[in-house]
């Protein structure tokens, strides 16, 4: 599978003497591609997670599904991407780049729409607190066709439960 990545905004031009450790560190990083989906029958209805990741070279190193209950579509892509982030902390990861197929998650956590409902301030709140263990992420909303293997498995979650 070919890997989407996004170039980094590293201004070199205004950086003090002080300030080159951290590029250092982002040079020398463990990064992860990390694809992930939520699915939902019914909306709300019986829903499911997953998530896969990718080390640099683009090799799988992990997949992983979740049954999630009943819930709607929006909260299992939330939880995906919870569940997700929570997976590349336990692999000791510098740098994440996440991608979605929801347009809806991937502006809200970008902060391009604001979080109305509760319960999602909730679950958007969480996704901000995880991805503060990062040195460096970014979070890109694709199109659902390559995004098909992270699908596969959150409906494979829900045909399991």
């Amino acid at each position: 599978m070919k890997l989407y990545r996004e170039p980094y905004n590293l201004n070199l031009n205004n950086m003090t003497e002080r300030q080159e450790s951290p590029i250092k560190d982002i040079l020398s990083s463990k990064q992860f591609y990390i694809y992930t989906d939520g699915a939902s029958r019914g909306n709300p209805g019986e829903a499911g997670a997953g998530i896969v990741i990718y080390n640099e070279d683009g090799k799988i190193i992990k997949k992983t599904t979740k049954y999630l209950g009943n819930t709607t579509n929006n909260v299992a892509e939330y939880l995906a991407l919870i569940i997700a982030l929570k997976e590349a902390i336990k692999l000791k990861a510098d740098i994440v780049h996440l991608f979605s197929d929801s347009e809806l998650v991937v502006r809200q956590i970008k902060g391009i729409y604001k979080v109305r409902d509760k319960k999602m301030r909730v679950l958007s709140s969480e996704v901000k607190k995880l991805l503060s263990n990062f040195i460096q992420y970014n979070i890109t909303c694709i199109d659902r066709r390559k995004n098909k293997e992270a699908d596969k498995l959150a409906n494979l979650a829900i045909d399991e439960k």
